[in-house]
Parts: C-alpha cells; structure tokens; sequence
C-alpha cells in the first residue's frame, strides 16, 4: 500500500523510491505484481510523466480513506493504552500560533485530558501537513478552495496593512489606498504561497485597473521584510505582521479600502475525527479573535 500510495503522490519512480529508500527496480516490482493481482493497469508510463488510470485514481481514494481509518484506530487504541483522551495537531503558519492562543487554552479547560500539539507549517506549502496526515486541522487563511478540504468556523478577522520603507516618502502617510499600490514596485510572492492566496494579497491591478509592479522575487516572509527594509518594494501583509515583526526599516500603514482577511480552522473532508469537530465548537461559541490594530 505505502508503494503505491507514495508512487501516486509523487508520479515519479525515482522521488518515490527515495522517499521510500528502496530502488527504483524494488517500486516497479512491487507496481506491477499489484497490477497483475487486480488485472489492470493503475499508472500510465512514456518516458517523461507517470500518471494514474480511472482504476488507479479509484484505487487511490479508497486506500487513503483506509489508511486514515487506520491510523485513527491506531492513534485511538495508543491514547486508551495511556489512559488520555489523545492529542490534537494543530497545524498554523508563522506567528498564528500566538493569535489563536486563547482558543487552545479555553479548549484545555473543557477537555483536560487531550493533549494539544501546536505544528508549524510553511507558508509555501500550507496544505502538505493536513495531506500528509502529519496535523489533525490546520488554521489557514481565505479563500481555501480545495475540494477534499473542509472550511470550518472562522479564527481571526483581521485588517491588512502596507509595508513601506521607514525612510520612504509613504512612511509619514497615516494610512494608504489600494489604488496607491499602481505607483510603487511590489515584491513577487508567486513563489512564496498558492497562487489564489498570492493574487488576494497583491492583486495585480489597483481598482481603476493601474497595473501593480511586481519583483524581486521573495521566496520567505522574512526575504519580503527584508526587500522592504532595503527600499526595493513596498508589500501588502495582514495586521497581526505589525505585531511581531516590528522593524525599525518599516513602518506599516493600515490599507483603507482593503477587505478583511480571515483566518478558518480546516480539515481533510474525509476525515471523522472528533478532537478536531470539538475544537471547531468552542471556536464558535467564542467569538472570532481580532488582531490588534497598528
């Protein structure tokens, strides 16, 4: 199963035997012994890509529901083995485990023998942790679009802010308009977070339709922070930035007409886990934290 699986993530003999720290030779045996035993092929193969089949795509789903049956089982038999409840992975990005710090601690007191463990995750690939089964929910911020994921209560609401130069002609603005964004250079997120998340934070045009410069490219927030520190790009961020990372290089100005950014608990649609259904209730009988203003 793990072959397979591993194989149908990756569509690739050599990162799937890697992964595995088998052979490339051992994954292929292993593909087609399963092929002859269900009588039909589950990858396509040429010489440059590996895709699945109608058969292997069904394969696939019914094995992944399996897989987190079992390890739900597995995770429940070791909990009752140490006489708790479990534990709840919480998977957040950069400093929203701060933000959310009320939530986890009204959720300890309703249910004090779950444990809560708090897992980071990278901005550049937000989903990875709850695909990988390596968190139970994740906080993420909207729009989260993805078809085997489940959006629950909303987290956080917070305002978007700009990130200028301190020395900048703009740092003694007391705040700023999107339509503003048309006459300065803004840094290139494109590698930095999913696509659908990159265009709500830096649209690429301003409301009258100016278009928004973008580059040089910023692979990190902290690459963003540091070209606006040097004078290179201005950027749009969200509130809770001015909070914990406040430079001396940047002063950040609260965008007027910018819509609320929001931040929901998520989880894989297919999964029953109650730790995270119970989580989702106490977020929302409290009400949704809201950052602090700049």
């Amino acid at each position: 199963m793990d072959v397979f699986l591993t194989l149908a993530d990756e569509l690739h003999f050599g990162r799937t035997a890697e992964r595995l720290h088998l052979s490339q030779a051992r994954v292929s045996q292993v593909v087609r012994k399963l092929e002859r035993a269900i009588g039909a092929a589950l990858f396509e193969r040429t010489t440059r890509t590996v895709s699945l089949t109608p058969v292997g795509s069904g394969l696939r789903e019914d094995l992944t529901h399996a897989r987190d049956l079992f390890r739900t089982a597995i995770e429940r038999a070791q909990a009752a083995a140490r006489g708790t409840g479990g534990v709840l992975r919480v998977g957040f990005l950069g400093a929203l485990g701060h933000e959310i710090r009320p939530l986890i601690e009204e959720f300890r007191s309703r249910h004090q023998n779950i444990s809560v463990a708090l897992v980071e995750s990278r901005l550049s690939d937000p989903l990875g942790p709850l695909r990988a089964h390596e968190v139970d929910a994740q906080i993420l911020w909207l729009p989260v679009t993805e078809s085997d994921l489940t959006v629950g209560p909303v987290v956080l609401t917070e305002g978007r802010v700009l990130a200028v130069p301190a020395g900048s002609c703009m740092a003694g603005l007391g705040s700023v308009a999107w339509e503003e964004l048309g006459g300065y250079r803004v840094a290139d997120l494109g590698s930095l977070a999913p696509s659908y998340w990159v265009e709500s934070l830096t649209p690429r045009r301003t409301p009258a339709g100016r278009l928004v410069k973008r580059g040089p490219t910023a692979r990190t927030l902290q690459e963003v922070l540091a070209l606006v520190g040097d004078g290179q790009v201005v950027s749009p961020l969200h509130q809770h930035s001015t909070r914990y990372f406040p430079y001396p290089d940047i002063t950040y100005l609260p965008i007027r007409d910018a819509p609320a950014a929001q931040w929901a608990l998520v989880w894989p649609s297919r999964d029953r886990n109650e730790l995270v259904r119970a989580f989702a209730q106490v977020v929302r009988e409290l009400r949704p934290c809201r950052a602090e203003t700049a």
